[in-house]
């Protein structure tokens, strides 16, 4: 990890480089560099403070990529994710697909360093961008441009969550609807469920999809009968706790072994195994597994930047939280 930390030094070095020639603005309001000014190390902050965290335990990775992919999902990439529930209203947080998350304290520390050094400047929404832009890059995975210039929403609603995140049962054509609806494309879905060759999946996930897929007590036809044997010897019947790897042998690097693991009927959630169930996603998921991810990193370095530019808030919208699990009073 030493030799990874001065490595990404030199990356960061070299982009703040590239930012001081460039001025660059996208068409919703997000720029490269855009805290030069008013928080210079505003990256470097996010990088040493988020290293202290996945050098120690490198499955942080996985969460807070989960965590952008759900913040960006709902209300754009605003921080809503990270807001608290209140006595009146119960933020996404607490919706059933975000109860599984974790990282928010990784989060909090990179924000309350932000705070300390420059106070009131850099949005929790942009924190989380860079965060899990940089835990991905940690752990063996690309990197991409992440502009900044978002601002951080103050609406968080259960919800939305519930009823607006991709599903882990969703089908193909569920699936293809959620990513059009945000402006992404079929070639994005299929590239972004690549990251889940880092994470777990808890066994409550796949419990019907083992045991009662149509209601009588079969197992999912679409899942390899040698793998589903496997995953019922760790996930018994009405296990709420036990968690088993989304990408067995390497969940904790990021590489492009997911496709090979889907291409074999391996995927762990029906979203999963449904990205070969369309043309498009088909053809992806194969050309991945033959090649050992020949495009793969590029790729999903271009989505994410796509990813992260849905919905955002800019300019004088929304606010800069002080504490990201707070709305300002």
């Amino acid at each position: 990890m030493a030799a990874f930390q001065k490595f990404f030094s030199l990356f960061f070095f070299q982009l703040v480089i590239t930012i001081s020639l460039l001025d660059l603005t996208s068409s919703q309001g997000l720029q490269l560099g855009f805290y030069k000014r008013t928080c210079p190390n505003a990256e470097y902050i996010v990088h040493d403070t988020l290293y202290k965290f996945i050098s120690r335990d490198p499955t942080l990775a996985a969460p807070l990529l989960r965590m952008h992919f759900h913040d960006c999902f709902i209300r754009g990439c605003d921080g809503s994710v990270l807001l608290n529930s209140t006595k009146n209203n119960q933020a996404e947080k607490a919706a059933i697909p975000n109860q599984t998350l974790r990282g928010f304290n990784v989060i909090d520390a990179i924000k309350s360093e932000l705070e300390r050094k420059c106070p009131g400047k850099v949005s929790c929404a942009d924190t989380l961008a860079l965060a899990a832009r940089d835990a991905v890059l940690m752990i063996g995975g690309p990197s991409w441009i992440v502009p900044t210039g978002r601002r951080d929403g103050r609406v968080s609603i259960s919800s939305e969550a519930l009823n607006g995140l991709p599903s882990p049962f969703a089908n193909i054509s569920t699936l293809k609807q959620n990513f059009v609806s945000k402006g992404l494309t079929v070639k994005d879905l299929v590239v972004l469920s690549g990251g889940h060759t880092i994470g777990i999946g808890h066994c409550f996930i796949i419990s019907d999809r083992l045991y009662n897929f149509t209601g009588k007590g079969d197992t999912d036809p679409s899942l390899d009968p040698k793998y589903a044997s496997q995953l019922k010897k760790k996930c018994k019947p009405g296990n709420t706790k036990t968690f088993v790897e989304m990408d067995p042998g390497s969940f904790k690097t990021f590489d492009e072994d997911y496709y090979s693991v889907v291409a074999k009927r391996r995927g762990l959630f029906q979203s999963d195994a449904a990205l070969l169930n369309d043309v498009e996603t088909n053809t992806y998921v194969k050309l991945q597994a033959v090649t050992n991810g020949i495009t793969f990193a590029k790729d999903f370095a271009n989505s994410m930047v796509k990813m992260g530019h849905i919905g955002v808030v800019t300019g004088k919208q929304g606010e800069i939280r002080k504490n990201c699990a707070i709305v300002n009073y």
